[in-house]
């Protein structure tokens, strides 16, 4: 098959950690080389946010990223980019009338928008995954969720219009028909994990004599960190890792002075954005591996954490529901008292953390790594190319659990 996957701000060429580099670009980035592992052609296509890239870039075997002319070629925060979805559009249908994929699969609301349009007529079906909803952003956010006024609306458009909604999870899948998306058209096939790469055996990253809890990820409130450095009030024992982002960031910032007014700063370290060949050694020296969000679409970190066989503690919430539960401890989020006393359960008890940490391997191992979720994406866009040639067998079938 030729697959075209529109990523249209998060780049799987990106450093991974910023504001808007996260797991969407660890996602792409992976299906589409597992895509190709599988014999198909892919071509990502993603905006230009530099003037000194190539307009076409390999990235695996088989896989090329397109950096797209959509807006000045630097950096724009992604909820400002629905203005240059037309442009965007534009290239795209161009570009398919030299090179018509079989399938479109947009990641994220903006690029669903630009797929719909840039498809219109040509035959080609599109298929959408969210990676977030603005239906739950609003909900956790509030005023604080900059989201352009339209996502709710025009999200709620796309999954009715789009041939197929791929979800993440289960719980996204009751958002989903909430927004009136038919039932019919959704299947859930989760995120994967490198699993060649996130292992229990392999180089740990040096540490001290407190035992380490680390947090890994965007440096954005939402992501739930000050939870965690509240928790580490209540475990005078332990220190707590901050990786991801740049030390000097507002949340960065704003975490530093939170730990320094509890008087524990001398054992809250942020240590930056981590590179990608760097992310498994810092799991391996971690006691737990703390994900607390207030809401997460999936959550590849915990995922990460678990295939390397460290225990994980996370909030009770979006993909973490699949992932984490039963092999690992969910918690309510923004309640770090609940937190502390997970993780000094943890902390007190080695050969619990030991057979968790096992159990979440296992579970890793056997549902998520990337040739089997590759597998999965593949059953649906050839259900759904089916589908377009035959009315009668237009539906998805979902694909959720194991």
């Amino acid at each position: 098959m030729r697959i075209a996957l529109i990523s249209e701000h998060a780049n799987p060429l990106a450093a991974i950690g910023g504001v808007d580099a996260g797991g969407q670009n660890v996602h792409v980035a992976a299906l589409a080389a597992a895509l190709a592992d599988r014999g198909h052609e892919v071509v990502v296509y993603t905006r230009r946010d530099r003037q000194d890239v190539p307009g076409t870039v390999p990235l695996h075997p088989g896989v090329t990223v397109e950096h797209v002319p959509a807006g000045p070629p630097v950096p724009v925060p992604k909820d400002m980019l629905l203005p240059y979805m037309p442009a965007f559009a534009g290239h795209l249908r161009r570009c398919w009338a030299r090179w018509r994929p079989d399938v479109a699969h947009a990641h994220f609301w903006m690029s669903g928008l630009a797929a719909l349009e840039a498809a219109r007529g040509l035959g080609t079906p599109v298929l959408q995954t969210f990676h977030a909803l603005g239906t739950v952003k609003r909900r956790w956010q509030g005023t604080a969720d900059t989201s352009p006024p339209e996502r709710i609306a025009l999200e709620a458009e796309i999954g009715q219009r789009a041939r197929g909604v791929v979800a993440t999870c289960g719980d996204e899948v009751n958002e989903l028909l909430a927004m009136g998306v038919p039932g019919e058209r959704v299947a859930v096939v989760p995120c994967g994990v490198d699993l060649t790469r996130f292992r229990p055996g392999g180089p740990v990253a040096p540490r001290g004599r407190r035992p380490r809890i680390l947090s890994i990820g965007r440096m954005v409130p939402r992501k739930g960190v000050g939870t965690v450095v509240e928790a580490l009030r209540h475990l005078p024992d332990a220190e707590l890792v901050i990786a991801g982002g740049a030390p000097d960031d507002e949340e960065a910032r704003r975490l530093a002075r939170l730990a320094a007014a509890h008087g524990i700063a001398d054992r809250v370290h942020l240590v930056g954005s981590v590179g990608r060949a760097d992310v498994p050694a810092l799991l391996r020296s971690a006691a737990a591996v703390v994900s607390v969000p207030w809401y997460e679409p999936f959550g590849i970190v915990p995922l990460e954490a678990m295939a390397c066989g460290v225990p994980v503690v996370a909030s009770a919430v979006g993909g973490h529901l699949d992932t984490v539960a039963g092999c690992g401890t969910l918690v309510p989020p923004r309640r770090p008292r609940a937190l502390a006393r997970a993780l000094r359960d943890l902390l007190d008890h080695p050969e619990q953390r030991a057979a968790i940490g096992r159990a979440g391997e296992r579970r890793a191992r056997s549902r998520y790594g990337w040739p089997r979720i590759a597998e999965r994406t593949e059953a649906v866009y050839l259900d759904v190319i089916a589908g377009q040639r035959n009315p009668d067998q237009n539906r998805i079938a979902a694909t959720a659990g194991g």
